[in-house]
């Protein structure tokens, strides 16, 4: 059918179908602003205007906008004429990932254009059907204000950052100078110039004007879809398959089942080699596992014809007895899940153990005999989602060199080439993986979701093929964050000194193994160490069940381990009389202490198969706290959030009188990456005949600024502006080798990489100009794009870099240098939230949260606090509303953005975020703030609800239900005869 739309003023006459939505054919016609993210019209990924109103294009037939004006983010403003609004949302730091900035851009455009002067409130209101996972929304409304002041002819305050003093510092992002250098006799600048400025992201404006920049964003010609068949049941045997009817249907290329497919052994975790994992998936097995399970796959020239063909595949299932719950799969005559000869890496596949941990130090037995007081307590983690707005994506296809290209959404390109060449047959040589920007990825895009059956389907077809996951597909198929139970004892003497402590952790592997290695660990190393004690106990397993399974998620384990450790803190506190900070001061880690507990990190990737027999623990079995940042970070929370005087007054806790109670909470962290090897990354850096820099790394930007960063860091060494260092995205075929696992964590040795490579092309640099200005090298500065001698002379970059690259000598300029180490120096934080609890609905409103972070030294303030503010949205989100729930026969109930909740623009309240100045000499001192942000939001929360009620909730999500519950068992008691 002919369709005639405005689009963005120009007047299109377009061929579509009459099924076919508005966001499919937007996209087809190169509108790539447009992003594909829930299916339903729930996230608002999918936001254009139609007639100048915000609409859903998921949700809204092609022909349903016959004769109207379409108005895409490619409209607003180009990269030479940006809209306010594009302007401000970069410089607020409101982009993250930016896959839902489109989105927030229309929907903000069309108020300012009904409404000039909006209020905040208003604003949050016209934002809240756009979601983002990335940021906490408050920068995003401070974004739309500026605009519309500029909007109005008003003059807008530079932006503003709080330090640890309690001052503000100012900037107009873009407008620095560069100052120069000063030099010393090796040469070495000292000065900082791009270190401690918040900087514009640098490809911001590629993505509020919503250019091709992720993995789905492009055309390719002759291009099939692949659609995944997956099991109806928890635990079925596939007793026959039967394909014919669905290959016999006019388009359809390729349909693969367990059958086509060589029966390989493998761990989808994107970690190093050799995986410390168990091998216990196979592309298509006979045996499924989970509700969502794979089962078959198709490649058909439309998307329609390959869903028509799912349905003609006839499956003969044999149902097998399941089990969900963790503490069941344990027991004598539970249903094994891997009885299967070929996995192997399984700790007890006979237990049905997946993963097992066990660290002990001092007589744990003999300290518990001699405490005054045993506290003990069960904490209870939910099971949720990533739920990033990208979904997963790959395309495959073969270039003019007959090797595979993969492109992908993963944040792990160079393992995932390893796995795919071992799925597949292929030599890696003959396997390009690229990862463009990822739309948001917080562990979820560190697993092999649909790389490798795309990859099989071109292999099978000789054509591309795209796998492209649903909303629901990601809920059902994908990775989740697990559910964990954590049992606590702890021993003290009477003045709250711990004596002995103990953690006993459950996690819910699901059906696959995958990261449980490290989860296990995680939960104890980024919590227990925080109170280190003469005896301790910490033992983890993850058990297999028939759910979804088990992946990475932000800190891998420390919000569950922090969430039952920082509570039980409170309830110690609360049985020995103590303030809650006063007991955490008496006991948590100091200065010149060591760190304990790492020696489980090579424990715990030990492995009992040949394959993995050298694998090496990441950390020294001890380190010398050399830095605590704890001390300065409970401080700014405790007189931000006023806790002696709420607490004196009264104006917290189960005291007060009428239906709302007041609380407050306060919760510490710490983080360290638990990667199963030293953190490997390379950096190579060339330069152009202008002066400008060609960066080639293979870190993913993920949202967290990490690219951006990097490019203040070799400008800083270089002499020039961040814009003119050029970074690449991964592509394995030209980015240097990573084995990054953790882009988060792993920025600390892409810094270090970074600055080598930096520093190698400097000396380079100045070698070339003091040949040309017959100088020594050493007396030479290197300033704003000018290497200068004494009395006066001096070159441009350009100039330099035109003689070394064509003069007398050419000289190529360039440096490629590797890190291989983890940062051993824990990122610390200390979080507080104030909250009011209705008792007669149970409704949890937070007030306010404060965080500090000591994270040594901030590059960029603007992008830091975007960061933690986003990790604070999604540690709210997690502790109140997220939670992934099934019926009896383990189907999921919430598959989509409505039924599973995350949190929007109108659920955030105030933040106030001080980020701490590291006090290290070392100005590369750089380290992860991004995982530890969400880290103590949820002990926190959950502390101010008990100070408000009086009452424990050990169990997450603090929803209404379990709150009232609570409150319900406590007046039945209380009413019960003495």
């Amino acid at each position: 059918m002919e369709l005639e739309l405005r689009i963005n003023g120009v007047i299109k006459s377009l061929d579509v179908a009459p099924n076919e939505l508005l966001l499919n054919v937007l996209r087809r016609e190169g509108y790539y602003s447009v992003k594909h993210g829930c299916d339903h019209g729930h996230c608002g990924a999918c936001t254009v205007l139609i007639d100048g109103l915000p609409r859903p294009s998921c949700v809204m037939l092609a022909m349903q906008a016959a004769g109207a004006t379409v108005t895409t983010a490619e409209g607003l403003g180009s990269l030479h004429r940006l809209h306010p609004l594009q302007e401000t949302f970069i410089d607020a730091g409101a982009v993250h990932c930016g896959f839902c900035t489109p989105g927030m851009l229309l929907s903000a455009y069309a108020l300012l254009q009904r409404n000039p002067n909006p209020s905040e409130e208003e604003i949050r209101e016209a934002l809240a059907g756009n979601l983002c996972r990335c940021s906490g929304y408050n920068r995003l409304v401070q974004a739309v204000q500026r605009a519309a002041a500029l909007l109005r002819g008003e003059d807008i305050e530079p932006i503003s950052i709080p330090d640890s003093g309690g001052r503000t510092r100012s900037w107009d992002l873009g407008r620095a100078s560069l100052e120069p250098y000063e030099q010393t006799g090796a040469g070495v600048q000292r000065v900082q110039v791009m270190m401690g400025q918040p900087e514009r992201q640098i490809d911001a404006i590629k993505l509020v004007t919503g250019k091709p920049a992720f993995a789905d964003d492009c055309d390719l010609p002759g291009l099939l879809h692949a659609r995944l068949l997956t099991s109806p049941h928890a635990h079925a045997i596939i007793r026959e398959i039967d394909t014919t009817e669905a290959r016999a249907l006019p388009g359809v290329h390729a349909v693969l089942t367990y059958k086509d497919i060589p029966r390989i052994a493998y761990t989808s975790a994107g970690q190093p080699w050799p995986e410390p994992g168990p091998h216990d998936q196979y592309s298509l097995d006979h045996t499924v596992r989970y509700v969502g399970d794979r089962v078959a796959v198709v490649a058909a020239e439309t998307a329609e014809i390959a869903e028509q063909a799912l349905k003609l595949i006839k499956v003969d299932y044999e149902p097998l007895p399941a089990v969900f719950d963790p503490r069941q799969a344990l027991e004598p005559g539970a249903p094994r899940l891997h009885p299967e000869p070929e996995s192997y890496g399984i700790y007890d596949s006979n237990r049905n153990i997946a993963s097992h941990v066990q660290f002990e130090q001092g007589n744990v037995e003999r300290a518990f005999a001699s405490a005054e007081l045993i506290v003990e307590g069960e904490y209870i983690l939910p099971q949720i989602q990533h739920a990033t707005l990208e979904n997963h994506v790959a395309l495959t296809y073969w270039d003019e060199d007959d090797r595979l290209v993969v492109r992908t959404s993963s944040e792990v390109p160079y393992h995932v080439r390893r796995i795919v060449a071992a799925l597949t047959g292929l030599a890696p040589r003959r396997i390009r993986v690229i990862a463009p920007r990822v739309g948001g990825g917080f562990g979820g895009k560190h697993d092999l979701i649909v790389e490798d059956l795309c990859a099989l389907l071109t292999l099978a077809t000789d054509r591309p093929v795209r796998l492209a996951y649903s909303r629901a597909d990601e809920f059902r198929s994908s990775r989740v964050a697990p559910s964990q139970i954590i049992r606590l004892k702890t021993g003290l003497r009477r003045d709250g000194t711990i004596i002995a402590n103990q953690m006993l952790v459950l996690v819910n592997a699901g059906a696959y193994g995958g990261q449980v290695a490290s989860i296990t660990v995680g939960s104890g190393l980024n919590s227990l160490p925080l109170y280190p004690c003469p005896s301790l106990r910490y033992s983890a397993q993850a058990v297999y069940t028939n759910l979804p399974p088990a992946g990475a998620f932000r800190s891998n384990g420390a919000l569950a381990g922090l969430f039952a450790l920082e509570s039980h803190m409170d309830e110690i506190a609360r049985r020995l009389g103590m303030d809650p900070l006063a007991l955490r001061r008496k006991n948590w880690l100091k200065e010149g202490e060591t760190l304990p507990f790492l020696s489980l990190v090579k424990a715990s990737y030990e492995s009992p198969t040949p394959q993995q027999a050298g694998l090496a623990s990441p950390y020294p079995a001890e380190v010398r706290l050399t830095h605590c940042g704890l001390p300065r970070c409970l401080q700014v929370v405790e007189e931000q959030l006023n806790w002696r005087e709420k607490r004196r007054q009264g104006q917290s806790g189960p005291g007060q009188s009428g239906r709302i109670q007041r609380g407050v909470g306060i919760a510490l962290a710490m983080h360290l990456p638990t990667s199963a090897q030293s953190s490997l990354s390379s950096a190579t850096l060339k330069l152009n005949e202008d002066g400008s820099f060609n960066l080639l790394i293979s870190l993913p930007e993920n949202g967290n600024g990490s690219h951006t960063i990097l490019a203040q860091i070799a400008a800083e060494v270089l002499g020039v502006r961040p814009e003119d260092i050029l970074i690449h995205p991964p592509d394995t075929d030209s980015t240097p080798f990573d084995t990054s696992s953790d882009p988060s964590s792993s920025l600390y040795a892409c810094v270090h990489a970074v600055r080598q490579a930096a520093e190698q092309v400097r000396q380079q640099l100045l070698s070339v100009a003091a040949r040309l200005l017959k100088v020594p090298a050493e007396s030479l500065s290197l300033a704003d794009y000018q290497i200068s001698a004494p009395g006066g002379k001096s070159l441009s970059l350009s100039q330099v870099a035109l003689q070394a690259l064509y003069g007398e000598q050419p000289t190529p300029i360039s440096a490629t240098s590797s890190w291989n180490a983890v940062c051993n120096v824990p990122t610390f934080a200390a979080q507080g939230v104030e909250v009011e609890v209705d008792t007669a609905t149970g409704a949890t409103r937070v007030l306010k949260v404060v965080s500090a972070i000591d994270g040594g030294h901030i590059v960029n303030p603007v992008l830091a606090e975007g960061q933690i503010e986003g990790g604070i949205a999604q540690g709210l989100s997690y502790s109140l509303c997220e939670e992934m729930v099934y019926d009896q026969q383990g189907n999921l109930l919430t598959t989509n953005l409505n039924d599973y909740r995350i949190f929007s623009a109108r659920d955030m309240p105030e933040t106030s975020i001080v980020l701490m100045e590291g006090d290290s000499s070392d100005p590369f001192d750089i380290r992860d703030i991004g995982e530890i942000a969400i880290a103590a939001v949820a002990p926190a929360l959950a502390n101010a609800v008990a100070d408000a009620l009086g009452v424990r909730l050990r169990q997450l999500p603090l929803t209404p239900e379990r709150v009232l519950h609570a409150l319900y068992v406590v007046r039945q008691q209380a009413a019960r005869p003495a």
